[in-house]
C-alpha cells in the first residue's frame, strides 16, 4: 500500500485529526505519522520552545491532550529533520499538518505538500469578491498570518478561538464576531475539527471551510 507521511507540528498520534485525513484517503494509503515534539515534555517545550517577542506563534496538542505555545524558529530545524527521516523510511509524499507559513523547508527527493501554498489560493477561488473571516487559536496570528492571503488580494477580518481549550461559548463569541464582518468562515489551523465547523456555521449562519478537510480532500486526489 502507498504511504503518506503526516507531521504534525504537535505530538503524534494525532487522533482528532487524523481520522479527517483518513477519511479522504479511503484506505488507498497508509497514513504514516510523525510530531515535532514526540518524546519531548509540556515543561522542556516550555522552557526550549516558547516564542519571545517578535517571533512568530503557532500552537498544537500533545498526546495527552494538553495544548502548547511555539515559536516557529525554534521548531523549524526539528521539522526538517522530521522530514529527512520520513525521507529515510522511504516515503515519497509527506503532509505538514500545519497551516502556518514555514519558510525555506526541503525535500532531498519527496513531495512536501505544505497547506500555506494551497489554502489560500483555493479559498481565493471559492470566495471570489466575498469577504472572507477567518479564525485562528492565538491572538499573535491575526497580524503574523495577514501576509499570507495578502498576495491574492484578500483582507480577511480575523477571530480568535482556540481549538484546543473545548470553549465552545469562545467559538460561538468569535463566530457571531465574523458574522457581520464575512460572507464565509476559514478555520486556519489544522487542530479545528468536524464539530467546531459545524458550531461555527450554526453560530453564523454562514459557510465554513475547514482546513484539515479541504487538504485531505485534495491531497487525496495525489494518492
Amino acid at each position: 500500500m502507498k504511504k503518506l507521511g503526516m507531521i504534525t507540528i504537535g505530538q503524534a498520534p494525532r487522533t482528532d485529526v487524523a481520522p479527517i485525513i483518513e477519511k479522504y484517503l479511503d484506505g488507498r494509503a497508509e497514513l504514516v505519522q510523525s510530531g515535532v515534539l514526540d518524546g519531548l515534555t509540556k515543561e522542556w517545550i516550555e522552557q526550549n520552545l516558547a516564542p519571545e517577542s517578535g517571533d512568530y506563534v503557532l500552537t498544537s496538542r500533545l498526546t495527552n491532550g494538553d495544548n502548547v505555545v511555539m515559536s516557529r524558529q525554534k521548531i523549524q530545524p526539528i521539522l526538517q529533520e522530521k522530514i529527512y527521516q520520513l525521507e529515510d523510511m522511504g516515503i515519497k509524499q509527506i503532509l505538514l499538518l500545519c497551516t502556518g507559513v514555514f519558510p525555506g523547508l526541503a525535500t532531498r527527493q519527496s513531495y512536501l505538500i505544505e497547506p500555506d501554498h494551497i489554502i489560500p489560493p483555493t479559498v481565493k477561488a471559492l470566495a471570489g469578491e466575498r469577504r472572507l473571516g477567518v479564525l485562528v487559536p492565538l491572538p499573535e496570528q491575526k497580524e503574523n498570518l495577514k501576509p499570507k492571503y495578502l498576495p491574492y488580494g484578500m483582507t480577511p477580518a480575523f477571530a480568535v478561538a482556540s481549538p484546543y481549550h473545548n470553549d465552545r461559548e469562545k467559538m460561538e463569541q468569535a463566530a457571531c464576531e465574523l458574522k457581520e464582518k464575512a460572507d464565509l468562515i476559514l478555520l486556519d489551523c489544522m487542530g479545528y475539527t468536524e464539530e467546531a465547523r459545524e458550531l461555527v456555521a450554526k453560530a453564523s449562519g454562514l459557510p465554513v471551510i475547514l482546513s484539515n478537510a479541504l487538504i485531505g480532500k485534495l491531497v487525496s486526489e495525489m494518492i
